[in-house]
């Protein structure tokens, strides 16, 4: 009796040891960065970090629109808005109103859906898109900058998986 043939396994590298490898580049590249260059010095830096820190307000702006004009999501939106504002106070912001002092009507860089379900998904897709922004900006900036981008990133994309899976 003939032996089968011995399964055949795919020459060259699986997908899930590409997407850890590029993961593990791109935090490598971070992590390897002089350990003087991520105090803020550089103008790159200073630039990157000035940019995550507005996107962040921006979109505490985005749910603190959201919250005024659909109140019904405060309990689950709160958390959430709360960690958008602390990502924004850890790039440097300091004018991030916290939602006692934010005005009942604060201005949003975007209209906000008239129904509940459609403005928690207008909050997922800004969520996600800025996770990703900041996925790739990391690569460009040293150290710490690379590392705190990579953390807030990872952030986004959860609270992006909560506002679209809560709605199921």
């Amino acid at each position: 009796m003939p032996y089968p043939p011995p399964p055949r396994t795919p020459s060259g590298p699986r997908r899930r040891s590409l997407l850890a490898s590029a993961a593990g580049a791109a935090l490598l590249a971070g992590c390897t960065a002089d350990p003087h260059s991520g105090g803020g010095t550089s103008s790159v830096t200073a630039r990157a970090r000035a940019r995550a820190a507005r996107d962040s307000r921006d979109l505490v702006a985005r749910y603190d629109a959201v919250l005024a004009a659909h109140p019904g999501l405060a309990d689950r939106l709160r958390p959430l808005r709360a960690q958008v504002a602390a990502h924004a106070t850890a790039f440097g912001d300091a004018t991030t109103p916290s939602p006692a002092k934010s005005p009942s009507a604060p201005a949003s860089p975007a209209p906000v859906p008239a129904t509940e379900k459609d403005a928690v998904a207008a909050l997922a897709t800004a969520e996600r898109t800025l996770a990703d922004q900041r996925a790739k900006a990391l690569l460009a900036v040293p150290g710490e900058l690379a590392r705190l981008l990579a953390s807030v990133a990872a952030a986004g994309a959860v609270h992006a998986y909560l506002l679209t899976e809560g709605a199921k």
